[in-house]
């Protein structure tokens, strides 16, 4: 039986001894995003050095594809002047690491490494101090190298193992000085390789949907036909006749527990359920019903911004524009569907599963079961892909509920058509622009209002001094949450494509009057840095190709972005070419920071182009990808991106925002080579 519940303390004399400091300061560690617990002070906390110089970190982060595990850990041993590969990150076990609120919100970055620094940091200047009293030497005549502290005066040298042995548990130490500046970074800020690659393609490296263990069963939810459909009746009998099958019935809630897929499928056919279903609305209906439905309930409105007299600005305007515009609902489609496995044992529950926020899924379990916190361990392996997708943990407790009803350990992968309904969707929206200009082409009004997809980046980044910028929350016909960018992709398409159609207007080109309404350095760095590189002044006219731009910012981010596409008769598009500049701060690694703005701009040509989900009656109608278009490989272009290293600016996280500016850049090139204007996603 795999190994469930382990108590912290346990775990760390598993270690060995070794450096366990408190970190005693005046000021606590803030909270996480708005989270329920400050973090920690204490090192041992965050970071373990055993006797045999085993260095062991910790942190609540998982591991989902942006490859957070060699970033983490390059932090650590960028302080410890280590290489990554003497550090062992634990990722995402409730048991072991600090209380975290989430993997999510490009926090990972701006959050979690400075902390690991700070922590490794510590414990390095300790350990100096450690060898330098017991040397009678200057601290600052010591280097750190090879997992020891030497000194190159006499030539002696001293493990992390044995220094940290003999520090004591408390140390009272000063507030934030120790860390490495950036411009001084010698792991850190260099091209890590992924640190399990070899462990991934080899099929070492076990996933959420890989674990097994002994006796488990495979279990299959009984799914209702439409959303919203409540249960009148169940024939369980047929399926509880086939050998090995257990059947789990509580309230609406059915499921099987088999000894191999094929057996548990065949069972959830077996079981014939009769539903009461409710009459609902179709794609086709949405955007008149997000307009005319909105959210009855009252809680605060965020992305309200109002300054200045925009009624009054836009009747004196040179030039009016009044656009509505549209997205639809997608979904993210993770390589890797929702799966957990799940081992009750005396009491107490274990399970592993792919959730971005493990101790929200550790919550979840126990108010769903009625046991204490302390009884429920959530760990989460390495996981394949969440997008955003993976804030909740419906699967967690779904597979909890049949191991407990079922009597044995339980592993329930979702198949990809249960992934495309039960899943939630990234929201659609309609989002209406009233702007107004001066004869010199300046912005002298903004009338923002989205309806449903979301507050972020609502903002425009582009001076104008009267505006008038909402958010309006409505009802949804299908399950909303987290998606890569949040509602960034929504209003930045909104925003960039209205900003095409006033350049137009003024006939001015696209670059130039964008660059006339900026005034943040960054954003007009980045647009500048795609347009010098894209060739954007120089570009040729050629029939049938367009050429397209776009910039944003959010959550200190910011991108520039270029893209040329050709249009191979009637209206097949190909996106030939797109050049797109970022900046985030002080680059932590750039191969890895190369491949999550080229990811993103993948992931954001599919959004862009082609997703979008039907549905109608409450059913999914395109629920399996030979329906549901995604990105191809025919699909991909030549892909430039051009990364702006800010070492005075600490880094901020990427694995979202340069989404963000591929959609407005495609629909401004395709109204470049067609002349049509298309201003509803998917395009």
């Amino acid at each position: 039986m795999a190994e469930t519940q382990m108590d912290r303390r346990v775990f760390l004399q598993s270690l060995g001894g070794g450096l366990a400091i408190l970190f005693a300061t005046d000021e606590a560690l803030p909270a996480q995003e708005s989270g329920r617990e400050p973090l920690p002070k204490n090192v041992s906390a965050w970071l373990h050095i055993a006797p045999d110089g085993k260095i062991t970190a910790f942190t609540g982060k998982v591991e989902v594809g942006q490859n957070a595990r060699t970033s983490l850990t390059q932090a650590v041993a960028g302080e410890l002047r280590c290489t990554p590969q003497s550090v062992h990150l634990v990722m995402g076990d409730t048991s072991r690491c600090p209380w975290d609120m989430g993997t999510f919100g490009s926090r990972t970055t701006p959050t979690m490494a400075p902390i690991l620094r700070r922590m490794a940091s510590t414990a390095r200047e300790l350990m100096v101090r450690q060898a330098a009293a017991q040397w009678k030497a200057a601290p600052d005549s010591l280097r750190v190298a090879d997992l020891c502290v030497k000194n190159p005066a006499t030539g002696k040298s001293a493990s992390f193992g044995r220094l940290a042995a003999r520090i004591d548990w408390v140390h009272t130490v000063g507030k934030d000085g120790f860390a490495t500046p950036p411009t001084k970074w010698k792991v850190a800020g260099t091209s890590v390789p992924k640190l399990d690659a070899r462990g991934i393609v080899t099929g070492k490296v076990r996933y959420p949907s890989d674990h097994h263990f002994p006796g488990m069963l495979y279990g299959r939810v009984v799914r209702p036909p439409s959303f919203h459909a409540t249960l009148i009746s169940a024939d369980t009998d047929a399926a509880a006749r086939i050998p090995g099958v257990k059947v789990v019935h509580d309230g609406d809630f059915i499921a099987v527990a088999a000894p191999d897929w094929q057996a548990a499928e065949k069972a959830a056919q077996s079981v014939h359920a009769k539903w009461h279903e409710k009459p609902q609305i179709s794609n086709a209906e949405l955007f008149s019903f997000l307009k005319s439905h909105p959210e009855k309930t009252s809680r605060r409105r965020r992305g309200s911004i109002v300054e200045g007299a925009v009624q009054t600005a836009l009747t004196a305007a040179h030039k009016t524009l009044n656009k509505t515009y549209t997205v639809a609902y997608i979904a993210h489609t993770p390589m890797e569907p929702r799966a957990a496995a799940a081992i009750w044992n005396n009491g107490e529950l274990t399970v592993w599963c792919g959730s971005q926020r493990p101790f929200h899924v550790r919550s979840l379990l126990a108010d769903t079961f009625g046991i204490g916190e302390d009884k429920v361990r959530v760990i989460v392996p390495d996981t394949g892909g969440a997008f955003g997708g993976k804030h909740d943990g419906d699967w967690a407790v779904e597979a909890a509920r049949i191991a407990k009803g079922a009597g044995k350990p339980v592993k329930l992968v979702w198949t990809r058509e249960e992934e495309f309904t039960w899943a939630y969707f990234r929201p659609a929206g309609v989002i209406e622009v009233a702007s107004g200009l001066a004869e010199d082409g300046t912005l002298t009004a903004w009338k923002f209002d989205n309806y449903l997809s979301g507050p972020s980046a609502i903002d425009t980044p582009y001076q104008v001094s009267n505006r008038s910028i909402h958010y309006h929350p409505t009802e949804t016909p299908l399950r909303v949450g987290s998606y890569r960018g949040l509602a960034a992709t929504a209003n930045h398409f909104a925003r960039e494509s209205h900003m095409d159609e006033l350049a137009e207007a003024m006939g001015m080109d696209p670059l130039a009057f964008r660059l006339k309404n900026l005034a943040n350095d960054r954003i007009r760095a980045v647009l500048e840095t795609a347009a010098k590189r894209f060739g954007w002044t120089n570009r040729k006219k050629q029939p049938g190709h367009g050429f397209g731009i776009a910039c944003g910012t959010e959550k200190g981010g910011y991108v520039g972005c270029c893209v040329e596409i050709a249009m191979n008769g009637g209206n097949h598009l190909h996106v030939e070419r797109v050049t797109e500049a970022w900046d985030s701060g002080a680059v932590v690694n750039p191969d890895q920071l190369k491949n999550q703005v080229e990811g993103a701009i993948m992931m954001g040509i599919g959004g862009a182009l082609f997703e979008q989900i039907e549905f109608a009656n409450g059913r999914i109608l395109n629920d399996r990808l030979s329906k549901y278009r995604v990105p191809r490989f025919r699909d991909a272009p030549a892909i430039e991106a051009i990364l702006i290293d800010r070492k005075n600016v600490p880094s901020a996280g990427a694995g979202e925002i340069p989404i963000v500016g591929i959609a407005p850049a495609l629909a401004n090139a395709i109204h470049d080579a067609t002349g049509k204007r298309i201003r509803s996603m998917p395009l």
